[in-house]
């Protein structure tokens, strides 16, 4: 979803960051114990068993993997009927709860201050990122991608290099995906980031996917425009 309150043409300092993208769930938002404790109610409502462990596996996976993962588990309903289960118990959190992770408002705060164009790029569906974007300044994202908008969730690229293609017809200005920014928290979510090009940033939370093909940091508090430039400067030199 394209902004109009966005100024392309007074972008950032040519070493800072071309454009952001981010994960939402797990990543900018702690959402995952809203779909944790989802999956648990729907699999006891059918008669089914479904540990931790279980819903840990799904974190960052698209929607209908993991509805398919719990029809195998005992839940009796088609793959759309679970992810609109599951999202409407989701959307009911946000409803009463934004579960910031530490220092993810202030980071949006300071890409949108320095005119660093953002994405946002996640696997829950629009029902949920509306509720989202409903509760944030206006400007924040310049374009959204939703889990049900692409063909191939993630692990696959497509997602990001979506959200990149989006922002360059936002911005009628072709982006580096390597002088990008893509924040996430994982399996699926970084290895997705990281096969777009982007310069992959892994910000653990309920899952750990360990060191990989990307940058890990232990948590968004404390990071800058100034810090993710250096970044990249470190990369390109």
């Amino acid at each position: 979803m394209p902004s109009t309150s966005f100024d392309f043409d007074s972008g950032p300092d040519a070493r800072s960051p071309q454009a952001v993208l981010w994960d939402m769930d797990g990543t900018l938002i702690d959402t995952e114990p809203y779909w944790l404790v989802a999956e648990a109610e729907l699999v006891a409502s059918h008669g089914g068993t479904w540990t931790e462990e279980q819903g840990l596996a799904l974190v960052g996976s698209a929607l209908p993997n993991s509805a398919r993962v719990l029809q195998e588990a005992g839940v009796q309903l088609p793959v759309r009927e679970i992810i609109d289960l599951l999202s409407t118990q989701v959307v009911a959190g946000l409803r009463k709860e934004i579960p910031w992770r530490p220092g993810a408002r202030e980071l949006l705060a300071a890409c949108k201050a320095a005119n660093i164009p953002q994405a946002l790029v996640t696997m829950s569906e629009r029902s949920i990122v509306n509720e989202f974007l409903d509760q944030l300044p206006a400007g924040t994202f310049q374009v959204s991608v939703t889990g049900e908008e692409v063909a191939n969730g993630k692990p696959d690229p497509e997602p990001y290099l979506t959200g990149l293609r989006l922002l360059e017809d936002a911005a009628g200005n072709e982006l580096s995906a390597q002088k990008c920014i893509g924040f996430e928290d994982s399996v699926p979510g970084i290895a997705s980031a990281s096969a777009a090009g982007l310069h992959a940033v892994l910000v653990p939370n309920a899952t750990d996917p360990g060191e990989g093909n990307w940058r890990r940091i232990a948590s968004l508090d404390g990071v800058d425009v100034q810090e993710m430039t250096r970044w990249l400067v470190q990369v390109s030199a």
